[in-house]
């Protein structure tokens, strides 16, 4: 059975949600028709011509990228400059674009975990976890035989929500005593006189977003002209993701042979992997992020890791942390990759992923890894050893 754009992406933006993405990132469907079929989907880092190249020759008609193409805004597409051109193509060609960049980064199964696997890291955590979505609980006091109507409409607002689990509520009952006021329309008992009602306890959590939504849909259910209820704000703690990921080695290995492994797993670069520290220090604690990742030294630190893995790391940054390191005889080290080989790990998974989800829901399509190296260093010259000496 064929799928439809508009299911393929459904199916990405549920493995990668889009509000997960930095304030600062542009992800989701670039250019396509949601109702068009897809047969063949094409993954890659880069939205540049060689991959365009490779989907078109192959007959593709969706390819997902890592990087954005329309990071910053733009006022024109015009096949009159590169990026212009690109979309002119892929849309001649039938083919639509999707990105999943920041919000792959964190995501389970996504580009840390990915990264981790591969260096074969156990026991792996978030380095900077993202916060979990900020709760309400909400507290309703209702007639205990309506108890299980009103669960329904809570649930149908957004509430009772957790994880794959819906209509999640908690009840108990007891005795409500009020006096309705002589100008009181009461559903139950009479102006002036005190009356005791067997009320059942309803408590269910929703995304505090969704406080208005519910309370509103909590009002329209109960039977009562002025409902009891309490909203509490639980409190925050951090989500099973997040940025980068921290793991153990085991058994731990040399600097060097860290290296040489993260070497042998990823994509060949002109750049190649640099390392800073002795040939011979043990590291059982390894940090991982790709793509760039000096932004994080701190979290790195703190973090307790013996080493750092991760890409595009400038000299002033570097230094410091490997100054700053040995002078406290402590660490991280640092393994430095190309970005592109560092985020490269991601695309077999997401391939796979897809085909699974399709095929929990009786469809499939046909997926390749893009085999363009799209790395923008094409060569690298050796420092002859008859050099000047420094």
């Amino acid at each position: 059975m064929t799928v439809t754009l508009a299911e393929v992406i459904r199916l990405l933006d549920r493995r990668y949600p889009p509000h997960t993405a930095e304030s600062w990132d542009r992800v989701g469907l670039v250019a396509g028709d949601p109702a068009a079929p897809v047969r063949k989907v094409l993954f890659a880092v880069d939205p540049v011509a060689t991959v365009v190249d490779e989907a078109l020759d192959w007959g593709a008609d969706l390819i997902v990228t890592h990087h954005p193409l329309l990071l910053r805004g733009v006022h024109s597409v015009a096949g009159t400059e590169f990026k212009g051109a690109l979309l002119h193509r892929l849309i001649r060609g039938g083919c639509a674009l999707y990105t999943a960049h920041t919000n792959a980064d964190s995501a389970p199964g996504g580009v840390a975990d990915q990264l981790a696997d591969l260096l074969g890291l156990v026991d792996t955590r978030p380095l900077v976890p993202t916060p979990a979505e900020s709760l309400d609980k909400h507290v309703v006091f209702v007639p205990a035989e309506q108890a299980s109507a009103l669960v329904d409409a809570l649930s149908a607002a957004g509430a009772g929500a957790l994880g794959e689990y819906r209509r999640c509520a908690w009840t108990t009952t007891g005795e409500g005593t009020f006096t309705p006021s002589d100008d009181a329309h009461p559903t139950i008992g009479t102006a002036g006189q005190a009356a005791q009602v067997v009320e059942a306890r309803v408590e269910m959590v929703a995304p505090r977003r969704l406080r208005a939504a519910v309370i509103a849909a909590m009002r329209a259910a109960h039977p009562y002209e002025e409902p009891a209820f309490d909203v509490l704000e639980l409190a925050r703690w951090d989500g099973p993701t997040g940025i980068g990921r921290v793991g153990e080695l085991d058994p731990p290995l040399s600097l060097r042979a860290l290296a040489e492994r993260v070497a042998a797993v990823l994509p060949a670069t002109a750049q190649g992997i640099r390392y800073s520290g002795p040939d011979d220090a043990q590291v059982r604690t390894v940090a991982v992020l790709g793509g760039s990742g000096d932004s994080l030294f701190d979290q790195v630190r703190a973090s307790g890791a013996d080493v750092y893995v991760t890409s595009d790391l400038r000299h002033h940054p570097a230094s410091e942390l490997r100054e700053r390191a040995e002078f406290e005889q402590g660490t991280p080290y640092l393994i430095d990759t190309a970005h592109f080989a560092s985020e490269w790990p991601w695309l077999p998974g997401a391939a796979q992923a897809l085909m699974d989800d399709l095929a929990a829901q009786g469809t499939t399509v046909e997926t390749r890894v893009s085999t363009r190296r799209t790395d923008p260093w094409t060569g690298r010259v050796p420092s002859p050893s008859e050099g000047p000496t420094p």
